[in-house]
């Protein structure tokens, strides 16, 4: 069976930066994803299609196609007030905050200035090539409430 839309892909994957990092893996079986949903990334997804079962791939993705560009106007300089008082708030710290539109995002501390609190609302990978070594282990049909969903089930189902 080949990847495709609506089929539940596992992979074996090693992420690394330019510089052989490693920076994300799963070798166990645990990663699948809905291929088609947009689950992952754009450009490992596009680089995974038609692939099937045994195939092994090193896959490059460039900014525009993973995390994006950085963005300098997501960084922002806070008041400490706005953080719990009693937290010890340091550099590579991340909390979930409210967006402009209401939504919640993720948002690094990038330093503390005195009562100053730089965040930085990118993702942590944005601006980065992504370097992939991925093996396919298995692909299969997505179940409807997969597809519904929009996102893969744990064998035994998965509520909502």
């Amino acid at each position: 069976m080949t990847i495709a839309e609506n089929k539940v892909v596992t992979l074996h994957y090693t992420l690394t930066d330019d510089e052989g990092t490693i920076i994300d893996q799963s070798d166990d079986g645990s990663f699948l994803y809905l291929h088609g949903a947009s689950n992952i990334i754009p450009g490992l997804e596009n680089a995974l299609t038609g692939k099937t079962t045994g195939d092994e791939l090193k896959v490059t993705v460039p900014p525009e196609e993973g995390y994006g560009e950085r963005d300098d106007a997501r960084r922002e300089n806070v008041p400490r007030e706005m953080f719990p008082a009693d937290a010890e708030i340091k550099a590579g710290m991340q909390f979930h905050a409210e967006g402009p539109e209401g939504e919640m995002m993720t948002v690094t501390v990038a330093g503390v200035e005195g009562d100053t609190v730089i965040i930085d609302a990118n993702h942590p990978l944005a601006g980065m090539q992504l370097n992939f070594d991925v093996k396919v282990i298995e692909v299969r049909d997505a179940l409807a409430e997969e597809v519904e969903h929009g996102h893969v089930h744990e064998p035994n189902g998965h509520p909502h």
